[in-house]
């Protein structure tokens, strides 16, 4: 036998800036433009952020005498899926995009996803940009890289890690959000105080009222920080081989959730279940106090988050949905769990039978 050796030690640097402030939608065409990314943009979105932000956007690209084209796809987690990614793909090649070109997502977590994905597979990966307009793509789908596409089997079971060049959060899109959007955000905030920082969630607690209220200095205090916590996360674990998997706090029964109701419930809302379900797996597994359980769903409900699984789900359907998980390992759902609030242990295999008892 003869062999022939590949030696590839893969050394790039992934990092980027996420800028946080009013009025930074006006600002992303002259920002790309010194940045030099690209000679070719394409804008995707959906067609609900195409009425909002879509049309004064593209014009201060085109002001900027930026290559751009618009590409929208019908707004719902439904059309997260194959379909849609060849189709935009379609469009990139119809109007001659190569690798010198840039995607820019401009939307909530659907869009990112898929534009991401759309990037990190055309041309073999060409570079991204994350513009999102939503509290919850700000504080988590559009940092760190995971852009994915669901299958009728699972969410996200087919994606990449593909990390965007820059994030543009932009405060004054908080002012035009319904407060179910809000409160879809602060889930994944609540879940970030939780895996991380003790004091976040005190002040959390303390100042929740001011901040459902969208007050602007409270808001973006609370994006910062819940933005610093994901990075640090990603830093130490880009690829999700250890340390990152202590984010998927909530979102293994809240991604079974989602699906089971066909993606009728949103995601602030399914993680917001799977958080206190999965505090009551660990209460079971005695990893954590019921005192700690408590503050956790009340800080939740406080929130105006859904605690409460919906009616008609049953535990075997949500078992049979955790199977198809990708955090599944050797046959087994592996959680992560609270250990107490700023404490999360991942890598956690749960018994069907106190999964069951917690579900029921």
């Amino acid at each position: 036998m003869q062999k022939v050796r590949v030696k590839l030690r893969k050394q790039a640097d992934n990092s980027y800036d996420i800028l946080i402030g009013s009025g930074l939608l006006s600002k992303v065409p002259s920002d790309l433009k010194k940045s030099k990314l690209g000679n070719k943009y394409a804008i995707i979105t959906d067609t609900n952020v195409e009425k909002l932000y879509a049309k004064d956007f593209l014009r201060n690209f085109v002001m900027n005498r930026l290559d751009t084209y618009l590409l929208r796809f019908n707004a719902g987690e439904q059309q997260k899926n194959r379909q849609t990614k060849a189709y935009l793909e379609d469009e990139l090649i119809d109007f001659n995009f190569t690798r010198d070109s840039v995607v820019i997502a401009l939307g909530g977590g659907v869009v990112g996803d898929i534009a991401g994905f759309v990037a990190a597979t055309f041309n073999r990966g060409i570079p991204y940009v994350q513009v999102p307009t939503t509290l919850l793509a700000m504080v988590d789908s559009s940092i760190g890289g995971k852009v994915a596409i669901d299958h009728p089997l699972g969410k996200n079971l087919v994606g990449a890690f593909h990390q965007p060049k820059k994030v543009f959060i932009d405060l004054d899109i908080l002012k035009t959000l319904p407060k179910r959007e809000i409160l879809n955000g602060l889930a994944e905030i609540i879940k970030h105080a939780v895996i991380a920082d003790k004091e976040f969630f005190g002040f959390l607690d303390k100042n929740m009222e001011k901040i459902l209220s969208a007050d602007s200095k409270l808001m973006e205090k609370t994006i910062k920080r819940a933005c610093e916590i994901k990075a640090r996360v990603v830093e130490a674990d880009e690829k999700e081989s250890g340390l990152r998997k202590i984010l998927n706090f909530g979102h293994t029964i809240g991604h079974a959730v989602e699906a089971l109701t066909n993606f009728q419930i949103s995601h602030g809302e399914a993680v917001s279940i799977g958080m206190v379900k999965e505090a009551q797996l660990a209460k079971e597994l005695k990893l954590i106090s019921q005192k700690d359980v408590d503050k956790i769903k009340a800080i939740l409900e406080k929130a105006g988050a859904s605690t409460k699984l919906p009616i008609g789900i049953r535990h075997k359907d949500i078992i049979k949905k955790t199977l198809l998980d990708k955090k599944v390992r050797g046959g087994k759902v592996e959680y992560s769990l609270p250990l107490r609030i700023g404490k999360v242990k991942h890598g956690i295999p749960v018994p069907d039978k106190i999964v069951s008892k917690v579900i029921k």
